[in-house]
């Protein structure tokens, strides 16, 4: 069988929060590797620009936070386009402040991008996963789903958040044939992480920590995503798959 057991052709793949970084590289991965791919995102324009260096890519605009939204979207594409076979759920957002003096309203709009978003998107995707036994989801969490760092404890909390709602999914959805796994990136460079990439003692401390000794290249977690959106991950469920240069794995 060999790499026939990593090739998604003829499958559709939804990926949130897609029009750049980590979705976006992930959108290229299973593309490569055969999948038809839809990107999402609340922007068309970016969407349009992202989907312009994709053949074949399509596009279906709406905000992942919003469940009703989420939920006339995909019945829509459902209904007139065809099976999602594939969800990506990386939708997500950053916002650093000490844990004392962390706005109300951001913590709140990290609960909302970063989890419900995830939940909203995939119960609307797989009550069609369902009705036909069998779809593959994947959460995108975090190594703050298993570590913290100083000024982003909601953040953490939201990605640790994730990492059980992916656990709660492949509970209950795998007796349905579906594969609810997740991906855990460590330090990526990426437009969510501009800040720390441009601070050189934070590089420093990074280089230092993770037994890899740099950044990771975003291009580096395709092999993860097609790995379990491919039949090769057919009885891989509710696991968090740690893709970091070892920094989990090291004190």
């Amino acid at each position: 069988m060999g790499f026939q057991l990593f090739d998604l052709t003829g499958r559709r793949a939804l990926v949130t929060g897609s029009s750049q970084g980590i979705g976006l590289a992930l959108a290229h991965g299973l593309a490569a590797a055969g999948a038809q791919v839809v990107l999402n995102g609340r922007d068309r324009a970016k969407l349009a620009m992202a989907a312009a260096g994709l053949s074949d890519a399509e596009t279906l605009a709406f905000d992942a936070t919003d469940h009703e939204a989420v939920r006339a979207a995909v019945d829509g594409f459902e209904a007139n386009v065809g099976p999602i076979d594939i969800l990506v759920n990386n939708a997500g957002m950053q916002h650093r402040a000490p844990l004392e003096e962390f706005p109300a309203a951001a913590f709140e709009k990290l609960l909302q991008t970063n989890i419900a978003s995830v939940f909203h998107v995939g119960q609307a995707v797989a009550r069609h996963m369902i009705g036909r036994g069998r779809g593959k989801i994947i959460n995108i969490c975090s190594v703050q789903t298993a570590l913290a760092r100083p000024s982003i404890a909601p953040y953490t909390a939201t990605k640790g958040a994730v990492g059980n709602l992916t656990k709660g999914m492949a509970t209950d959805w795998a007796k349905h044939g579906l594969n609810c796994n997740a991906i855990a990136p460590g330090y990526f460079e990426t437009p969510l992480n501009a800040a720390l990439v441009a601070d050189p003692a934070f590089c420093a401390w990074l280089e230092k920590r993770t037994p890899a000794g740099r950044w990771g290249k975003v291009e580096e977690l395709q092999g993860a995503c097609i790995f379990l959106a491919s039949d090769a991950a057919s009885f891989v469920n509710g696991h968090i798959l740690y893709v970091d240069g070892g920094i989990t794995a090291s004190l």
